[in-house]
């Protein structure tokens, strides 16, 4: 039979767009409390505010001199400076947050206006210069020159960039935010900025909503309100009215699981300001769209003609937020607009319920799972919507994988191959064989080298689009704990339910004639594993590694020095996630285990894919490209008793991982084990002796 060759997977245009939607509000959203707080005071204490008070509006002199005020220099300064250190501790921690705060600082006093564009632009650029250029001499500093290079580094590299913000960046961002601010006014002035809702209502429900709200509009509608006081911009994506209208249209109209959820998916939409809660009902009929088309322009052609707007963002798009936030003088405009694009987008969503078929709507849980596929990754109101058992029905159709017989092959899949799969293989081989499903083949391969043989597959959630195209009947899944994710659960019920005699999920191409829709359903199980992967992933080893009770031992021939007394740290000196890395990989280096480079390399792994593996444990290795840096194989363990932060997870032990074949498997394997187990890892943390952690290790070197 011939091989057929699967094309490499290509990434679309909406996905790149999603992705840099998701860098730009990864800047703004996270200082969000900024820009309210900033509202309240402009709302309270302008000189129009609720409560006028001169020194703090910024308006009126005091004893001759002109009153500065709070309002002011928060806009002029300290929001851009938030942005700007955000974007660049996005992209190289906080050193790039510095960095790229300085070089936000020279654009802010180059344009000498509110200069959230630059702030965006500068801030990674710091950052991201300054991850580069500590490339440069990385491990090349003498023993105790470290801090002054590093403090001297930053602060020129800092002033360049301020410099090169200040004489470059600013002229051309001053440009662009007039041009964007004359383009928005000459909408205005001619009527039209209704039409924006023909673009923005669509990217909503393909996410796109963070490219346009928070890179765009967000940033000029700042603008707007510093020079009148409030901004239309604020209310052209946040409106809750077009969503809330097409619910109502849902619980007077819809049929089944659509018309029975739509009332709970209202309340979290309308007051929560969730409003990827209405994206499936859109889904599932596309024509709907129009409902909430015809509903944002109806908003938005209502606050043009009330001249009304908001004085901050409303983020989330609840309707408490939005009041909070409207102006002074625009109430009544903004709750009309409201109410009048509910109206609009329920009549119009109501007429098409009403006058088109039913017999080819999709199943609520199919929307939702082809919702979280374009999202990218499991959306948290979901079961909202389909209770327990979402996607299980979604999982016979749309191209989505359905069981055809037993669970009898597992894989773990990853792009590189270091060990951090191995890991979790392990933990997942240990708990189906508890089962008492012994014969199930757990294993873990690289992606490049997947084919479509295996039942389930285990990626990390970054990494579920490269797998599915060459996997494609497989049930896909993803973790985020790899020491100890609930998924790992859900797939050995999976195994149970398949491996169970008579199993409905499992009686083959006919099994779903009973269901709903003639959808088969494989039960709780199958909740997470709908197409879309959109559950959190595993990292997986190019190695593969039998179930079979003998083969990670098979794996550990040649190992006995793998975890030498000397790679075993009880109290390591970093401090931060990088840090702790660098002082894994010289452990390795000093053992003649790898060379330079694959130090550079395990943090290129690192920001493409976390190695945090749950149970304060993190697993730093090289990426795939990497292994001609590897000259044997070695782990290194390193304590850190009062934990690290690791992109937002405590971090007590780092393990550093450099492997050839599968001889650091066994280990791996072992440091499993432990890790699963509460009472362990509480014994590693109270350890007091090298020999303690190595006989907690099942003393893998005898």
């Amino acid at each position: 039979m011939a091989t057929e060759t699967v094309a490499k997977p290509r990434t679309s245009a909406r996905v790149h767009v999603q992705k840099f939607g998701t860098f730009l509000s990864g800047m703004i959203m996270p200082n969000i409390g900024a820009f309210i707080a900033w509202g309240i005071i402009t709302a309270l204490f302008i000189e129009k505010g609720w409560l006028p008070v001169p020194q703090l509006g910024g308006f009126g002199e005091t004893d001759g001199k002109p009153n500065i005020g709070l309002v002011g220099p928060m806009i002029t300064y300290l929001l851009p400076l938030l942005i700007g250190y955000t974007g660049g501790k996005n992209v190289y921690d906080v050193r790039g947050g510095v960095v790229g705060a300085i070089g936000t600082m020279g654009v802010i006093v180059g344009a000498g206006i509110p200069m959230f564009i630059g702030a965006m632009i500068m801030g990674p650029l710091g950052g991201w210069t300054m991850k580069k250029l500590d490339m440069l001499w990385d491990g090349k500093i003498r023993p105790g020159f470290e801090m002054l290079i590093n403090n001297f580094s930053a602060g020129i590299w800092g002033a360049l960039l301020a410099l090169l913000g200040f004489y470059g960046i600013s002229p051309l961002v001053t440009a662009f935010s007039t041009a964007a601010g004359n383009f928005v006014q000459f909408l205005v002035h001619n009527g039209l900025l209704p039409l924006t809702s023909i673009f923005i209502e669509p990217a909503k429900v393909l996410f796109l909503n963070n490219a346009i709200n928070h890179g765009v509009l967000t940033p000029l509608g700042v603008q707007q309100s510093l020079d009148q006081g409030k901004s239309i911009l604020f209310l052209l994506e946040a409106n809750p009215g077009p969503g809330l209208g097409l619910l109502l249209a849902y619980m007077f109209f819809g049929r089944g699981a659509a018309k029975a959820s739509a009332p709970g998916a209202a309340i979290i939409q309308f007051l929560g300001g969730i409003h990827e809660i209405y994206f499936p009902y859109v889904l599932m009929r596309p024509l709907l769209i129009l409902g909430t088309i015809a509903g944002g322009m109806t908003g938005i052609a209502t606050l043009a003609l009330t001249n009304s707007g908001l004085v901050a963002p409303a983020a989330p798009g609840s309707i408490f937020a939005v009041l909070a936030q409207t102006s002074r003088d625009s109430y009544f405009g903004v709750i009309l607009s409201v109410v009048l694009a509910a109206t609009v987008s329920f009549l119009v969503s109501s007429l098409i319920l009403r006058t088109t078929k039913h017999s080819d709507e999709a199943d609520l849980g199919d929307a939702t799972a082809r919702m979280e596929a374009m999202k990218g990754k499991k959306s948290s109101v979901a079961s909202t919507l389909t209770g327990a058992g979402a996607g299980a029905a979604a999982a016979g159709r749309g191209g989505v994988a359905v069981l055809a017989g037993p669970v009898r092959n597992i894989v773990f899949a990853c792009d590189a191959g270091m060990g951090s799969s191995a890991m979790g293989a392990s933990v997942l081989r240990n708990k189906i064989k508890a089962a008492g499903f012994p014969d199930v083949k757990v294993t873990n391969a690289s992606i490049a080298s997947l084919s479509d043989t295996y039942d389930v597959v285990v990626t990390h959630q970054d990494l579920t689009e490269r797998a599915k195209p060459v996997t494609s009947s497989a049930m896909h899944y993803s973790v985020d704990n790899f020491m100890n994710s609930p998924r790992y659960d859900e797939i050995v019920e999976l195994v149970r339910e398949s491996n169970t005699e008579g199993a409905a999920a499992t009686e083959g191409p006919d099994a779903g004639a009973g269901t709903p829709g003639g959808a088969s359903a494989p039960g709780p199980a199958t909740a997470a594993a709908s197409g879309a992967g959109t559950t959190h992933g595993a990292h997986a080893a190019d190695a593969r590694v039998d179930a079979a009770p003998g083969a990670a031992a098979a794996s550990a021939g040649g190992s006995q020095d793998i975890l030498a007394r000397e790679s075993v740290v009880l109290a390591g000196s970093a401090t931060t996630r990088d840090a702790a890395i660098d002082e894994a990989g010289r452990l390795l280096l000093a053992r003649g285990a790898v060379d330079e480079g694959y130090i550079a390399a395990m943090h290129e792994r690192e920001e493409s894919v976390s190695t945090y593996m749950g149970s304060f444990l993190a697993i730093p290795h090289g990426t795939n490209a990497a292994k001609d840096h590897i000259r044997k194989s070695a782990v290194s363990v390193i304590r850190y008793p009062e934990g690290i932060d690791w992109n937002g997870k405590q971090v007590k032990f780092v393990v550093g991982v450099a492997g050839i074949n599968n001889e650091h498997l066994h280990i791996l394997s072992s440091i499993a084990k432990v890790f699963t187990n509460k009472e362990q890892v509480a014994r590693l943390e109270a350890a007091g002796s090298v020999d303690e952690v190595l006989d907690l290790f099942g003393k893998v070197n005898a």
